[in-house]
This record gives structure tokens, C-alpha cells and sequence, in this order.
């Protein structure tokens, strides 16, 4: 499983407005700045991230965006599902019942159902407050004599 350019930046601007949550509404143009992305490529991204409720726009002169919730409450599974689409390793698995006519006496169906719940239940552990935490203890230990 690969994640593309877009779930990696979409995860890079939810973080960069996790650490920058109590400035209000953030403009995208800061955002790419601080992540060196280009604008219009987030631009594309926004539209995921509103649709699946993670972000509170506001337009205009001082509009920008923010997190629709805490950090602690949005994971990077549902991060990267909005971004990506489905996150299941094959299309078999993309609906809640499988349709797939061989689904019966399939028998790799249970490697791909073990994968599916490894990766979601890993990366629902992880929040955007949990990705920044560990970035301030990382850096807190990196000083010098």
C-alpha cells in the first residue's frame, strides 16, 4: 500500500493547523509556506477535508481554515481515508458486504481482511495530537554541549 502526494499533504496540513490551532482561521498561503507545498495543490485538498468534516472554513479577508475538532480527536486514518479514498488493500473490501462472487472459497480473502484492520486500527491510534507530541519530544532532546 502506498500513500500518494496528496494523503502525505494532507496530513502535513492537518498538523501544521493542529500547531497553529489557537492563531483562529489559518490562511492556506501560510500553510504552504510553513510546508512548502504549493497553494494550489492544497487547494485541491481542502475540498476532501471539508467534505469529511475535519475543517472549518471561513472566507474572505481574514478567513482561513481550522480544525473542525481537537487534535486529539481527529486520527490520521480518517486523515488520509478523506484524501485517499478507501484505504482497503483490495477493491473486494471497498463495501461493508463483500460482492465479490468468489468471496466464499477465497483463500487470500482473510490476508487482505487482516491487513485492512491492522493498518486501520494503527492508524486510528494515532491523532494529530499524538503526531505533535511526539514532534515536541523530539524536539526537546535535541540540544547540545
Amino acid at each position: 500500500m502506498m500513500i500518494s502526494t496528496r494523503g502525505r499533504y494532507a496530513l502535513r496540513m492537518m498538523v501544521d493547523l493542529a500547531e497553529h490551532k489557537t492563531e483562529g482561521y489559518i490562511s492556506l498561503k501560510d500553510i504552504a509556506e510553513r510546508q512548502e507545498v504549493s497553494k494550489k495543490y492544497l487547494e485541491q485538498i481542502i475540498p476532501m477535508m471539508n467534505r469529511s468534516g475535519l475543517l472549518q472554513t471561513v472566507r474572505g479577508y481574514q478567513g482561513g481554515y481550522r480544525l473542525s475538532r481537537e487534535p486529539k480527536e481527529i486520527s490520521v486514518w480518517e486523515i488520509l481515508n478523506a484524501a485517499e479514498g478507501s484505504m482497503v488493500p483490495v477493491a473486494c473490501l471497498e463495501s461493508e458486504k463483500n460482492t465479490c462472487p468468489r468471496s466464499g472459497e477465497c483463500a487470500t480473502l482473510p490476508v487482505w481482511e487482516g491487513l485492512k484492520d491492522v493498518v486501520s486500527e494503527y492508524l486510528s491510534g494515532i491523532s494529530l495530537q499524538t503526531i505533535l507530541e511526539e514532534k515536541q519530544a523530539k524536539a526537546g532532546n535535541s540540544y547540545t554541549i
